[in-house]
């Protein structure tokens, strides 16, 4: 047995070295310390929870096998987040090919209200507080909605920054994509959300 604080405070890179020597306490750490945020934001972008659970595991699953191909270019928490994302990708792309959306806003940044009520909203930090929770319930079950409407890949963009609270460059470099088109993609789906959220609301 081992302390959650002990496994606070061990770094990733040692448990991943340790993993990669065939110590499956330091992987089951590493499992433990990133479930929870893993299955959050795979949640957040396809909206099914069994579906979430499964996406979860199989993520887990594939950094199991291929924790010895791991070379560090990236940290940890970076290479674990892109094979999440990019399994729920795959995913959506399969299981929601229905009428196509267009989403070409103008790229203009939003407010920082919009950005930090949408974080708000969708993250689980809210749930420690019940009577937060029951008075603005309603409005996380819209801001929800508008967001599983956005194209997969402007949803990503949006988990990733404003409910992960991920940087452009880890963005960047979970997605596979250039520093500029994170910010314009994340700014066409902030307008999108807010276009979405107010035809939502006429």
């Amino acid at each position: 047995m081992y302390s959650r604080a002990a496994n606070i405070n061990i770094d990733d890179s040692v448990l991943v070295q340790q993993s990669q020597t065939g110590d499956t306490t330091a992987m089951e750490r590493l499992i433990l310390r990133y479930q929870n945020r893993i299955y959050n934001v795979i949640l957040k972008m396809c909206g099914n929870p069994d579906d979430a659970a499964e996406l979860a595991q199989e993520t887990f699953v594939k950094v199991i096998e291929s924790i010895d191909k791991f070379q560090g270019k990236s940290g940890f928490y970076t290479w674990l987040f892109r094979i999440a994302v990019n399994l729920t990708l795959n995913h959506c792309q399969r299981s929601t090919r229905t009428a196509a959306r267009s989403l070409d806003a103008e790229e203009t940044e939003p407010d920082g209200t919009a950005s930090q009520a949408l974080r708000e909203c969708l993250s689980d930090e809210r749930a420690l507080d019940p009577a937060a929770v029951a008075q603005s319930r309603e409005l996380c079950e819209l801001a929800k909605k508008c967001l599983l409407q956005l194209e997969e890949p402007q949803r990503a963009v949006v988990v990733l920054r404003d409910i992960e609270g991920m940087d452009y460059a880890q963005i960047a470099d979970v997605l596979n994509i250039e520093l500029g088109t994170v910010r314009s993609r994340l700014s066409r789906a902030r307008s999108s959300l807010r276009d979405i959220l107010e035809a939502m609301l006429k």
